[in-house]
């Protein structure tokens, strides 16, 4: 199956990358590099340094990216390990580092990956195939109680605590094996007049899942700081979310960042020394176009957000 993956906010991203012909770019969550494909073609002497943990889109990127291969560096990696990466690779600091945090639509609808609630396939999940942790162990083999946190804290699913207890009832006469079988489990788990509202109702559920079986959260909310002192002054972190749990980590580490002032309110100046690291140049998140949304309909809930370095640049 071909790695197709239509990039959200494409152009809104690139124009908050700034790029410049001679700058170094990170795309931290590389893809089918659709929009790592528009940094490179902007670069004349500079480099762009494509990571991402699947071995499909790197695959798929080394091909995409053939024209410029000149000026390109793949990294088979998560994006928590970019320190470790650009230290490697003897790059100090970048102009400009993107995280597209969207599932990409290869993951999405290629039905061996489990990723899906719309194909019957084996329980996977898995954004970096060579972990063990599959989607499968945590259905099968997490308490009662550890399914319930995760599907009201990851999927804010208000019906987690009865579809907990229906995946506890089902894997005791046989483990849940498919997707599918997981599906019918959580439909049954919801009354049948709301299954009507808001989308399939194995929607929550399977990203609840997802996101604990990829530690997607805990990797997001760990890196932010690291990400941003990677950046050469004036540098951009460009972060593009799609739910409401990855957007709040974003939006709170980007102010602490800006304002990491810890005295109290009453105190007439800074005595605890934290210094600001930027500048947060989306007071709002940028969305998608009503064009790109009925063109996209996965484009829906994307939200851009943009941090810029402080200091000058060379």
């Amino acid at each position: 199956m071909e790695f197709s993956h239509t990039s959200v906010l494409l152009e809104e991203t690139i124009e908050g990358l700034r790029i410049r012909p001679d700058g170094i770019y990170v795309d931290g969550t590389l893809g089918g590099a659709g929009h790592s494909s528009r940094i490179a073609c902007q670069l004349s002497g500079g480099r762009l340094i494509g990571i991402d943990q699947d071995a499909d889109a790197i695959a798929a990127a080394k091909e995409r990216l053939t024209p410029w291969q000149g000026r390109v560096t793949l990294v088979r990696s998560n994006y928590c390990n970019m320190p470790a990466v650009l230290a490697d690779l003897g790059v100090p600091g970048a102009d400009g580092i993107l995280l597209d945090l969207g599932v990409s639509s290869y993951q999405l609808d290629n039905g061996e990956r489990g990723f899906s609630y719309q194909n019957d396939a084996p329980l996977d999940m898995r954004m970096d195939q060579r972990q063990t942790l599959t989607a499968r162990t945590i259905v099968n083999e997490y308490s009662e109680m550890e399914l319930y946190r995760i599907i009201r804290d990851y999927g804010e699913d208000k019906f987690a605590k009865n579809i907990a207890k229906h995946i506890a009832a089902y894997r005791q006469k046989k483990p849940v094996e498919t997707t599918g079988e997981l599906a019918e489990i959580i439909k049954g788990a919801i009354p049948a007049k709301m299954r009507e509202k808001g989308g399939h109702p194995a929607k929550r559920t399977f990203q609840a899942v997802r996101i604990a079986c990829n530690r997607e959260l805990e990797v997001l909310e760990n890196s932010l700081d690291e990400l941003i002192g990677l950046l050469n002054p004036q540098g951009r972190l460009c972060i593009i979310t799609f739910h409401s749990l990855e957007d709040r980590i974003v939006k709170a580490a980007f102010r602490r960042n800006e304002n990491p002032c810890t005295c109290p309110p009453e105190f007439p100046v800074c005595v605890c020394g934290k210094k600001s690291r930027g500048t947060v140049i989306t007071r709002k998140p940028i969305l998608p176009s009503q064009k790109e949304q009925e063109e996209n309909p996965r484009s829906k809930s994307a939200k851009l957000r943009i941090f810029e370095k402080a200091g000058k640049a060379d």
